[in-house]
């Protein structure tokens, strides 16, 4: 059996699964049942092929690293599971469950974000320090810390649409929760994708835009009329009278002040 040859190796021990109390830093707040029911048959047909990762907790153990796998365990009902203790800090054994969560599973927008916000503040570091840890620019991991923003309301919402990354940072570009659940009752009623959901916000972003106030253009008898003016004073000028012109283009009127010498 591979519980006896994972027993073997040096660190592994079989723990009772009742000892074993869930990780405080589980950043995965849901499990999909159907791959854990299919993790759970292949525990039961193989054997558990990686050790979970404990850190010792009085009497008990926190588990550090492995949730599915040990829930998958206790759906195979098994009473114990191998298991590597470790003595990290209580930082570092969150470090380590964090990272696990990020390398290894597929999390959700926000649990990602959770996860990472987590990190960042264990580490007390900027962002463009984690971002340099994490191996990722410091643009993506902006943008994955930005989702936090969202309203809980609306995070629900997101998740229960299971919306991606990229239909959530949309959303974000909108300035009120009002338009945003709006879009996202249009998400669901027409199942709009990624590009769609772009497209609507920019829509409504333009709407929001202040129109520049147009020019009258000036009608056609009007210009007559001014030119007949500009022609005059021409005339009086090339018969030798002084007549001067000032003329001031307003929004509503075109205004002119003529002089004409009486001498």
């Amino acid at each position: 059996m591979l519980f006896t040859k994972i027993q073997a190796k040096a660190g592994v021990v079989m723990l009772p699964i009742e000892r074993i109390e869930p990780s405080p830093w589980q950043a995965r707040r849901e499990f999909d049942e159907a791959e854990l029911t299919a993790l759970a048959l292949s525990i039961k047909e193989n054997g558990l092929l990686q050790p979970i990762t404990v850190q010792r907790e009085d009497k008990n153990y926190l588990l550090v690293a492995g949730e599915r796998r040990l829930r998958a365990c206790k759906l195979c009902g098994m009473t114990q599971i191998p298991a590597i203790i470790t003595n990290y800090e209580a930082d570092a054994a969150a470090v380590l469950s964090l990272e696990e969560n990020l390398q290894r599973s597929a999390l959700r927008p926000f649990e990602e974000a959770e996860a990472l916000r987590q990190l960042i503040s264990i580490w007390g570091c900027t962002q463009t320090q984690a971002a340099t840890r994490l191996g990722i620019s410091q643009s993506a991991l902006a943008n994955k810390l930005r989702l936090l923003t969202l309203s809980p309301e609306l995070r629900t919402e997101c998740e229960r649409l299971h919306l991606t990354e990229r239909h959530i940072r949309a959303l974000l570009r909108l300035p009120h929760d009002g338009e945003r659940a709006r879009v996202l009752e249009t998400i669901e009623k027409r199942h709009l994708t990624v590009a769609e959901t772009e497209k609507a916000v920019e829509l409504l972003l333009k709407d929001k835009k202040p129109q520049k106030p147009r020019k009258k253009a000036m009608v056609r008898d009007v210009r007559i009329f001014v030119n007949t003016v500009d022609r005059a004073i021409s005339l009086m000028k090339s018969a030798g009278i002084a007549a001067s012109m000032r003329r001031t283009d307003g929004e509503e009127y075109i205004e002119y002040v003529v002089r004409i010498p009486t001498v």
